[in-house]
């Protein structure tokens, strides 16, 4: 058969940052809108998928968000990613379509899991309250993948990221992560002029991010070469505050004013950075420095939101 990957959620920043590097190496790309095929809609995707027969799946979609939307609209968040990845993985299934990856996201893993996080921490304390609903949808896309390895014999793999960022991030400070909200308040700040900029919590928890490109090119390469039962975590193993994280964005913003943290809000879990050997020893590296990759997403926000 003929290389034909579905990467579902093109769209979105991991998606469209997965075909990119699919396309770069002039591979077969299959894509279909949200508005032509909603993933929640069981038959509607099991009819997709019969009539396009793709060779493989990249599963990129989701409902995601941050503290704020996953704390105000848990049934949605619960819901709807049950709903997209069940209805996907089962219609690959149904449709002889052997090989599936599913992406995750370190939020599976318990709140006070032993640092740096191992694939083995999962399922072994509390969730993070401010995530959970989410968290808990992705665990069981992980064991639905490997219930169709167990059972049929499929390649339906995991790879969980770690906090990610880059062009096509979701600006919206409603629902937006720690990363493009600190970049849209640091940038507005900068162009009003204010003396300072409030954030979030305490400013002391730790964090990993790596840029969508870097994981793009983990997920295509856990695609070519990963096939064990048990996910694969994929991160930048490198860590960095809140504050730190806002005073690089200050930085790369030329932003001079303060950075004043309001500790009355939520800060989530404390530390969170994963070990991410197992890919790292079959080849993969990441590559874009964090000040490099937080100045590409500012030119990419700036030009695609002229306004702010």
């Amino acid at each position: 058969m003929q290389e034909a990957i579905w990467v579902a959620g093109h769209r979105g920043m991991v998606g469209s940052a997965i075909v990119r590097n699919l396309e770069a190496q002039g591979r077969r790309v299959l894509t279909v809108d949200r508005k032509d095929l909603d993933l929640r809609n069981q038959k509607a995707v099991e009819t997709w998928m019969q009539q396009h027969q793709p060779s493989s799946v990249i599963f990129a979609a989701a409902k995601v968000g941050g503290i704020l939307a996953n704390d105000t609209l848990p049934a949605d968040f619960l819901y709807d990613n049950l709903c997209i990845q069940t209805n996907t993985i089962n219609a690959a299934h149904l449709a002889g379509v052997n090989r599936f990856v599913f992406l995750g996201s370190s939020c599976i893993y318990p709140k006070f899991a032993e640092q740096p996080i191992k694939e083995s921490s999962l399922l072994t304390g509390p969730l993070e309250p401010t995530n959970e609903w989410y968290a808990i949808a992705k665990i069981a896309g992980i064991k639905l993948c490997q219930a169709y390895m167990k059972q049929y014999g499929r390649q339906y793999v995991s790879v969980m990221p770690c906090n990610l960022y880059g062009p096509g991030d979701n600006f919206d400070l409603k629902s937006s992560h720690v990363m493009p909200a600190l970049i849209r308040k640091i940038l507005a700040a900068k162009e009003q002029d204010l003396p300072d900029v409030e954030v979030w919590g305490t400013g002391t928890p730790l964090r990993e991010f790596l840029h969508v490109d870097d994981m793009a090119a983990g997920a295509v390469h856990c695609h070519d070469n990963y096939f064990d039962f048990e996910h694969i975590n994929c991160g930048s193993e490198k860590e960095v505050t809140i504050r730190g994280l806002a005073e690089t964005i200050a930085e790369a913003v030329g932003y001079e004013g303060g950075i004043v943290f309001d500790s009355s809000k939520p800060d989530g879990t404390p530390r969170k950075v994963m070990d991410s050997s197992r890919l790292r020893a079959q080849g993969w590296e990441p590559k874009i420095e964090l000040l490099d990759g937080i100045r590409t997403t500012i030119d990419w926000f700036t030009k695609t939101y002229p306004k702010g």
